[in-house]
């Protein structure tokens, strides 16, 4: 039986730190594993010790290339995805490999973008991106791009009734 509680474990492609943070389990569906953070949660944040200011939740998908946060206002990004290895699950801890490029809706505008790309270049020489990494991670990309502006759920509705667990203290 898995416990309402789950460790979160971000690295980047080369082992090092990205984020860590515990998350309360909030359901698991089709689309994946959702999970919630609540202000006030201690994280690591780039290797450093955080306190998070915003609550979210983070979908973790079964098998997909990407992590789906979602995020209230005053956050200027209301969909935030990372483009990442599928996720790894050890127990009651997951492990996910983030690789740079981000999809994200904006909230007053609605306006979806990639960003990070220079980011991913970069990494991709410094770190040795495999060409399969490099071909899924853009296939990701290319998929969230569409879907996060095209009604595609979970990103027009579904996520709010999670989001409403972490949101209301």
């Amino acid at each position: 039986m898995p416990s309402e509680m789950v460790r979160v474990i971000y690295t980047k492609y080369d082992g090092s730190a990205h984020r860590d943070y515990p998350a309360r389990r909030l359901a698991e569906d089709d689309l994946g594993t959702w999970v919630g953070v609540t202000r006030g949660t201690a994280s690591v944040y780039h290797g450093r010790p955080s306190v998070e200011q915003i609550p979210f939740v983070l979908l973790i998908p079964h098998h997909a290339w990407w992590t789906g946060m979602f995020n209230p206002p005053p956050r200027t990004s209301e969909v935030y995805c990372d483009i990442t290895t599928p996720a790894r699950w050890e127990g009651d801890t997951v492990h996910i490999v983030d690789l740079d490029l981000d999809a994200v809706r904006r909230r007053e505008s609605g306006l979806v973008e990639l960003r990070d790309e220079d980011e991913f270049a970069e990494h991709r020489v410094a770190f040795g991106y495999p060409e399969d990494l490099v071909e899924h991670a853009y296939s990701a990309s290319h998929y969230l791009l569409g879907v996060l502006g095209d009604g595609t759920e979970p990103f027009a509705s579904h996520y709010r009734k999670h989001l409403l667990e972490v949101t209301q203290d």
